[in-house]
């Protein structure tokens, strides 16, 4: 399963550290300030031994291992239009019993808009956009073939106060449509982080991926959740380290993953 929602979401997460109230933390629905941007760099290494099967249980054995990097480029167009674009290389290694080793060394480049709807009851935002992709940048790969989707989806986020802590929540639930022969899919974001001090964050993931039920063989029905705890250190005024683990603890048809990230923000 791709990892490319990992730094897209985190990427989104946390566009503004330097803002501390309870109401301005940044999540996934807001956008850069008008002529602002920022860059993030990541790097994610997954692997795998087992794959859910038809049951939701893990029982089919395979040998799984990737390697993902990826920068993220966003420009404030607007207060509320926000362009961005998401080079990334990654490189797999997958193994199936009976199968012959795949060996992949692929790229692709994802490009799109986000913008702001409303902001006076916390952020609602749409985001839209395009994706070229090799075979094992997006979420299922069962051969070389490459891809190409079109990603749209609704984004709302909003800043809480916890033990007199500052966070913020964001959702996000889009549609994807992938060409064919992969299904179209339904992620849905879940995102929480925690300032426990005025440089440290500690934040909480859930990413979810439903397949719809469209696939062509070799594809089926499958359905990714993947949660993950990270660490978000603000190292001086405009830039920031994150490092974070992840786990599948569900799925259907889909990897028993578990891997790690880090990542370098930085902002004007």
């Amino acid at each position: 399963m791709s990892l490319n929602v990992h730094a897209r979401l985190i990427s989104a997460t946390i566009l503004s550290l330097e803002m501390m109230s309870a109401t301005n933390a940044d999540a996934g629905a807001w956008t850069l300030k008008k002529h602002h941007w920022q860059i993030f760099t990541g790097a994610i290494a997954s692997q795998a031994s087992m794959m859910f099967g038809a049951d939701g249980r893990p029982s089919r054995a395979t040998k799984f291992s990737k390697s993902l990097l990826q920068n993220c480029l966003e420009y404030g167009l607007t207060d509320h239009l926000t362009l961005f674009a998401i080079p990334a290389a990654v490189m797999a290694n997958v193994q199936a019993p009976a199968t012959k080793p795949i060996i992949a060394r692929d790229s692709s480049v994802e490009a799109g808009a986000r913008y702001l709807v409303l902001d006076d009851m916390g952020m609602l935002s749409v985001q839209a956009s395009y994706k070229a992709a090799g075979a094992f940048d997006l979420s299922v790969s069962d051969n070389h073939h490459p891809g190409r989707q079109i990603d749209l989806r609704l984004l709302y986020g909003t800043g809480f106060k916890l033990l007199g802590m500052n966070g913020f929540a964001d959702i996000q639930v889009g549609q994807r449509w992938i060409n064919h022969p992969r299904p179209n899919e339904t992620p849905v974001d879940l995102t929480a982080g925690l300032w426990l001090t005025s440089r440290t964050m500690l934040m909480a993931q859930s990413l979810n991926i439903i397949s719809a039920g469209d696939a062509i063989d070799p594809y089926s029905y499958y359905r990714s959740h993947k949660v993950e705890l990270s660490v978000v250190e603000k190292l001086w005024s405009r830039w920031s380290v994150k490092v974070g683990a992840f786990a599948s603890p569900a799925g259907q048809n889909a990897l028993v993953e578990r891997g790690v990230s880090i990542s370098l923000w930085t902002q004007n």
